[in-house]
């Protein structure tokens, strides 16, 4: 779990040094070619990547954004060998949008209705 943790921590710091959060388009490429791993590492792997998420996100000095969280989560969770998706939606009124990640189709780390909620544009 602790190098769960550092590999958190260290993706959002690298998600701010490479200011991925302002180029949508090179974010959207390394998320769309992040392969995933031949094999699921632990058969709670979901769980523990969520878990160290969470955690890198109390300790990480700057508020970790929906995108910000999604991209490294989803990056975590296939290097683990986990298929998982990054979806972006948006509301139409009042406006606004978001990222999350779902595996097999259900949104992990996340809120359950978060699809009722937002119309899915992209998938990657």
């Amino acid at each position: 779990m602790q190098v769960l943790f550092w590999k958190a921590l260290f993706g959002l710091l690298v998600f701010d040094l490479l200011m991925l959060g302002q180029n949508f388009g090179r974010l959207h490429r390394i998320v769309s070619t992040w392969r995933v791993a031949p094999k699921v590492r632990w058969p709670d792997v979901l769980d523990r990547v969520c878990d160290a998420i969470n955690q890198a996100c109390i300790w990480y000095p700057k508020k970790a954004k929906c995108l910000h969280r999604s991209v490294v989560t989803v990056c975590l969770l296939r290097s683990y060998g986990v298929p998982a998706e990054m979806v972006l939606g948006a509301r139409k009124l009042p406006f606004n949008a978001h990222a999350w990640v779902e595996v097999d189709g259900r949104p992990v780390n996340e809120r359950t209705d978060v699809q009722a909620i937002f119309g899915v544009w992209d998938r990657c």
